[in-house]
């Protein structure tokens, strides 16, 4: 599939786009011709990958909150999009616990409001709408959550992420039914992923971020929880799902419309110390500690995602093995200050489509 038939000239809206994924969401977007559209609020820092991409020039770049309906409301009718990718939210774990209700109006209400948005918007013709791995029931299993396993989620982030998936669902059965779809002409999906990395993020309390910044700094990186296994992903991975799934969607709304796992295979699900070990052999230095004992949150310990649904009905699945996947995010942030990283990132982009075969990339 030649993604550029899809996207070229196409407006789409992107929901927290001045965020991690939202950024690099952003430069692939645009660089397969869409007129992206930008909602979100500010960058966390002056060194985030918006920033020094100088996005802000690259695209309509608008600052709002998702909380105010209004406001999206606006975006919507003004820009007339066709794809919609919804990715803002407040996505830390702790954060959560200190401020739970901006969480669950972040993350629910906020999904609310981009689903009424979707729902009177005359063109949008494909939601892709991001909540995370998190959003399910965690027995801490040792097999993979599919698609179909109940929503759950412990702690206030991934409760509220489990709400936006049932609130999805309800929307997806309401209001964008397939078998209603030639009257309101919408496909709707739920997206999932792992525990992304790639270059630009510096958001607090990620493994990635708390790393560079302790090996700048020339200081112990503080970890916790050093055994807990997760299912690692460089930010390109579920980025090009998401894509992909757009553009079949596009196509064929009737038979892609529903929920979507895009997480890596047993080979990337690592414990957190083999991150650490793999940034800190990756970028020439460093050193690190546990500080489990000092923490006093729930966080869980096992997470996995079965993505055999994304496999045999997309033929999409990971590119990039774990070393390639560290080597990748590393190689960011080591050339974030001397190179253009706006450049930088799009050749990251291509070099990773080079290598991710389910569509034609030029």
């Amino acid at each position: 599939m030649d993604l550029k038939d899809i996207f070229l000239k196409k407006n789409v809206l992107i929901t927290g786009h001045t965020g991690f994924k939202g950024s690099w969401l952003s430069i692939w977007l645009k660089d397969l011709g869409a007129n992206v559209i930008g909602y979100s609020l500010d960058p966390y820092t002056a060194y985030d990958n918006f920033n020094l991409c100088e996005l802000n020039s690259k695209v309509i770049d608008i600052r709002g909150d998702i909380r105010d309906s209004q406001r999206l409301e606006e975006v919507f009718n003004t820009y007339k999009p066709e794809f919609v990718f919804h990715l803002a939210a407040q996505p830390l774990v702790r954060k959560s616990y200190e401020n739970p209700k901006e969480t669950y109006e972040a993350n629910v209400i906020g999904t609310l409001n981009v689903l009424e948005a979707i729902r009177k918007c005359k063109t949008v013709k494909v939601g892709i709408m991001v909540t995370t791995d998190k959003c399910y029931e965690n027995k801490e299993q040792h097999i993979g959550y599919k698609e179909t396993d109940p929503m759950g989620g412990y702690d206030p982030y991934s409760s509220s992420k489990g709400c936006a998936e049932l609130l999805i669902a309800s929307y997806r059965n309401s209001f964008f039914n397939v078998k209603d779809y030639s009257k309101h002409g919408k496909a709707i999906a739920s997206v999932r992923a792992g525990n992304v990395i790639g270059g630009g993020d510096f958001a607090e309390d990620r493994i990635v971020p708390d790393c560079i910044k302790a090996i700048e700094k020339g200081d112990i990186i503080n970890i916790r929880s050093p055994h807990a296994v997760r299912p690692w992903q460089f930010v390109l991975e579920p980025l090009s799902g998401y894509i992909l799934l757009a553009a079949k969607m596009y196509n064929e709304p009737l038979k892609y419309s529903g929920a979507w796992n895009f997480g890596p295979n047993e080979t990337l699900n690592m414990e957190v110390q083999d991150v650490v070990n793999e940034i800190i052999k990756s970028y020439g230095k460093g050193h690190w500690e546990d500080i489990s004992e000092l923490e006093k949150l729930h966080e869980a310990n096992l997470l996995m995602l079965d993505c055999s649904k994304a496999r045999e009905a997309l033929n999409w699945q990971q590119a990039l093995n774990f070393e390639e996947t560290i080597n990748m995010t590393v190689s960011w942030y080591k050339n974030y200050k001397d190179k253009d990283m706006y450049e930088f990132c799009k050749a990251q982009i291509e070099e990773y489509a080079k290598k991710q075969k389910v569509f034609i990339y030029s």
